[in-house]
């Protein structure tokens, strides 16, 4: 069965940068399951899994614009210490969820003083390119519920 809007997909997949370093991986876990034509995966990886079945392996390149998108200044901020309720985790790095007019972000830290944290609501992914190695464990028709919600359940069949 071909892979095409509506499937509900397994896939195994490690995710390199430019560099090789691994930034993600099924190798260990269950696959990654997915439906196709939902937006549940980036839109290059969905476009170059489109026809495939069970079995084939690929290798794609995803450019930021197929990926999480490029990097966007605007989106870098700062915030007042005072508005965090607990002051300790407010440490470089550190990852947080904000809601905004605009929707939900996960902001990381970039920056702290003593009167300003600054935070980055880029995706960490936005600006790269990104590498898959995939194999396409099963391919199957998604239930109707499946298709109603957007997304593979767990426990799909299979």
């Amino acid at each position: 069965m071909k892979i095409t809007d509506g499937k509900a997909v397994q896939i195994d997949y490690t995710l390199k940068n430019d560099a090789g370093q691994v930034l993600d991986s099924s190798e260990g876990r269950q696959p990654l399951a997915y439906l196709h034509g939902a937006g549940n995966i980036i839109p290059g990886l969905e476009q170059a899994l489109e026809g495939r079945e069970t079995g084939d392996t690929l290798s794609v390149s995803i450019p930021p614009e197929q990926g999480y998108g490029e990097r966007k200044e605007d989106m870098v901020m700062t915030a007042d210490p005072a508005q965090f309720p607990n002051p300790d985790m407010v440490k470089l790095g550190a990852r947080f969820q904000l809601q905004t007019d605009e929707g939900r972000y996960l902001a990381t830290v970039v920056g702290v003083t003593a009167d300003a944290v600054k935070l980055d609501l880029n995706h960490p992914l936005a600006g790269e390119t990104l590498h898959f190695d995939v194999e396409v464990m099963d391919v199957q028709e998604a239930s109707e519920e499946e298709i109603a919600h957007g997304h593979v359940h767990a426990g799909h069949e299979h």
